[in-house]
């Protein structure tokens, strides 16, 4: 195995250990309360989110018109409709948009 190959696999096997620590140490906060607090349900529901926020909208701010409109359509589907429409908006309306417009 090479040296890049090293290198990722490493940094592979050092991801999937954060990501379970970090799911184990929320079942572990979570667990050690009787009920979960209001407060907290509503920031675990807001999560998802701020990490499709997180993920999207530099794309939508710096590659053009096709992904700014169609960042426009998904949040104004997700005002009514569920994740699951959204994702199929998301999809459905940037292949046609980069179609569309080059």
């Amino acid at each position: 195995m090479d040296t890049a190959s090293s290198e990722i696999t490493w940094i592979i096997i050092a991801g999937a250990i954060l990501t379970y620590m970090a799911r184990f140490g929320g079942h572990v906060v979570l667990s050690r309360f009787k009920t979960v607090p209001p407060r907290v349900l509503a920031a675990l529901d807001a999560v998802p989110a701020a990490v499709m926020t997180t993920l999207f909208a530099p794309v939508a701010l710096t590659n053009g018109w096709p992904e700014a409109i169609a960042m426009g359509l998904v949040l104004l589907v997700g005002l009514r409709f569920n994740m699951t429409a959204m994702l199929i908006t998301a999809c459905v309306s940037i292949v046609a948009l980069r179609h569309l417009f080059g």
